[in-house]
């Protein structure tokens, strides 16, 4: 056993925000397990963990405990052979008091297999919510989903079965699976997906505290701790999408120098609680003039953020290709899955359940929708779908 006792500063913080204390696995190491204590009452510290060679796991202020096996790890960190020489804790200094914040870290080495905890029981498979009726386009279906969603391997309260089963439940097609800062997670979602019938895309939510971005595809892990440049670099070399998460977000929201902005950005966010508000609108034609914007709820658990489809991303994909149609731009997005809903066919938009509101053109020309199913004239650019308060109710490129 080691322990290291410490007291991160507010000048450490000012400093260098990630820090690391060293941890020395032996040969034959078949359990690393770390705890990190400290008064939660005054601060944050963020915990983490890598091996020497590279990435094993982050938790983030979610967790003060972990385990890692060749077996199973807990969940956030990655499982596998304890490689021997010196692991550093990942600790981030999130939040420290003018006072100081005293730590004490201890790290626990076994020649033994700690045994695996218990696993929550699988929940059955549930009936499937509605789906819109919406015609092809081209061989091309449209799909609802989520693109933003969390579970226990970060700071979410469900398991992956669990989460897909209410995604199910509440009519998606597919859902985004974005725990913060590891992928942990992802060897689980495509047994998950086939069971409850959703594709569930791998994600992770690259997350600093200067701002937050989602990543999505079957790509490595991102390296939050380096400049955003690289973190669009590395995601495009690897074929995914890196997309900037709720910008207006209170004390995440996007702070980060980048040179190459990303084209995909989280306009519609759940913590859009007041939709006549047109700041997200506005930072999105502010941020580049070709943004392609997404929802996301940003589901934790119920009751806070909102739950997985509110709001819906909708896309026109080829196949059921997710990341494809995300690329394209093939994007439409409401407030739920049986919401008032525009989207685009060709040359023509589809104003659904959209009766006595307003459509904004990219050009700002107005047309009031009469009906419940009623087509329009498509531009090139981003459609609005308003209520005579300005609410907006639905967006669609």
């Amino acid at each position: 056993m080691t322990v290291q006792r410490g007291r991160w500063t507010m000048e450490d913080r000012a400093e260098q925000i990630m820090r690391s204390v060293p941890v020395e696995v032996p040969p034959g190491t078949a359990a690393l397990t770390v705890e990190l204590a400290y008064d939660r009452t005054h601060g944050v510290l963020d915990l983490g963990c890598e091996g020497p060679d590279g990435f094993r796991g982050w938790s983030g202020g979610a967790r003060d405990r972990y385990t890692i096996t060749p077996g199973w790890a807990t969940p956030g960190y990655l499982r596998g052979e304890l490689e021997p020489g010196v692991w550093q804790v990942l600790l981030r200094l999130h939040r420290v008091p003018p006072a100081g914040l005293d730590f004490i870290v201890t790290a626990t080495t076994s020649d033994k297999t700690t045994p695996e905890p218990p696993t929550s029981e699988q929940p059955p498979v549930t009936a499937r919510g509605p789906r819109r009726e919406l015609p092809a386009v081209e061989g091309k279906k449209w799909l609802a989903g989520d693109l933003h969603s969390h579970t226990v391997h970060s700071d979410g309260i469900l398991t992956v079965p669990e989460l897909a089963a209410l995604a199910v439940e509440r009519g998606l097609d597919f859902l985004a699976v974005t725990d913060h800062n590891t992928v942990s997670h992802h060897p689980e979602l495509a047994a998950a997906g086939r069971h409850y019938g959703i594709d569930l895309i791998p994600g992770q939510e690259v997350t600093t505290d200067r701002g937050h971005a989602n990543a999505w595809g079957p790509i490595g892990w991102v390296d939050f701790r380096r400049p955003v440049d690289e973190w669009v670099a590395a995601v495009e070399h690897d074929g995914g999408i890196l997309s900037i998460n709720h910008p207006l977000g209170g004390d995440c929201a996007w702070r980060q120098p980048v040179t190459h902005r990303p084209r995909h950005a989280e306009i519609w966010h759940s913590g859009w609680f007041d939709r006549t508000w047109g700041a997200p609108l506005a930072w999105a034609d502010a941020w580049r003039p070709d943004v392609i914007p997404v929802g996301g709820s940003d589901f934790h658990r119920p009751g806070n953020d909102g739950l997985p489809g509110n709001p819906t991303t909708w896309v026109l994909a080829d196949d059921g290709d997710v990341v494809g149609a995300l690329k394209a731009g093939r994007v439409a997005i409401n407030a739920g899955p049986a919401e008032a809903l525009l989207v685009r066919f060709g040359d023509e938009l589809l104003a659904l359940d959209a009766d006595g509101t307003v459509l904004i053109r990219p050009d700002g020309s107005r047309v009031v929708i009469r009906g419940d199913r009623v087509t329009i004239p498509a531009g090139d650019g981003l459609h609005l779908l308003e209520t005579a308060t300005t609410e907006v109710l639905a967006l669609c490129l």
